[in-house]
């Protein structure tokens, strides 16, 4: 499940893509202008930008360029009606990493967003203790050898450890976790906790009535 920004500010169409994403199991935040969209990117991470290009105020190539300038390097999809060639050079200069044109086939677009997302950094190993976690597959590995974990755990531990030793918000945990079809629930994720907790019984703790925090060091 990967955490997905939409900038449309076709409102139908902005709500078309939440209910197709959402269904395919990510979690979706939507916007419809760039402020809101900026605002947005401020309160959470994000693992893939969705930007329309002709947009109120400011186009997405503006706004994706002033986010690149910020040090954000979340990969960008952008979708637009424009279709000559300098609008597409202009886009990739300014940081996106693919296109996609309207009418938008769903379709395409979900095996975009696919190949992008698996061209992140995300297949980097990361060491925790004795211990290597693979952030792409969220696979939990000693000596080789893959740990007993289920999928949420390991979502689960890809939060803490995006958190770098910060203390992670229930709320964030459950936007992670759980998709706005979903109903969170917190005996389930104290289950999650339990699994990690065999592996990691220093490192993970509860902050109590806020969150939980996980140490690497």
């Amino acid at each position: 499940m990967a955490r997905v920004l939409v900038l449309e500010d076709d409102k139908l169409f902005n709500e078309t893509l939440e209910d197709f994403l959402e269904e395919e199991g990510h979690s979706i935040h939507c916007a419809l202008d760039p402020y809101t969209a900026l605002e947005l990117t401020y309160e959470h991470r994000f693992d893939l930008y969705l930007f329309d290009v002709n947009l109120p105020y400011e186009n997405g190539f503006e706004l994706l360029e002033k986010l690149r300038q910020s040090g954000d390097e979340t990969p960008c999809i952008f979708i637009t009606s424009r279709e000559d060639k300098a609008s597409l050079k202009e886009g990739f200069e300014k940081g996106g990493d693919d296109y996609i044109r309207k009418p938008v086939d769903m379709d395409e677009l979900f095996l975009r967003m696919q190949a992008v997302l698996r061209r992140q950094v995300r297949s980097e190993m990361v060491e925790i203790d004795t211990y290597r976690f693979d952030i792409l597959t969220k696979t939990l590995y000693q000596n080789d050898r893959a740990m007993e974990l289920s999928t949420k755990a390991g979502e689960l531990l890809l939060v803490l450890l995006e958190g770098q030793g910060r203390v992670v918000p229930m709320e964030q945990i459950r936007e992670r976790l759980w998709s706005s079809s979903e109903d969170a629930s917190d005996g389930a994720l104290r289950v999650y906790i339990a699994q990690l907790k065999k592996y990691f019984p220093t490192q993970l703790c509860n902050v109590r009535g806020v969150g939980y925090q996980m140490s690497i060091k």
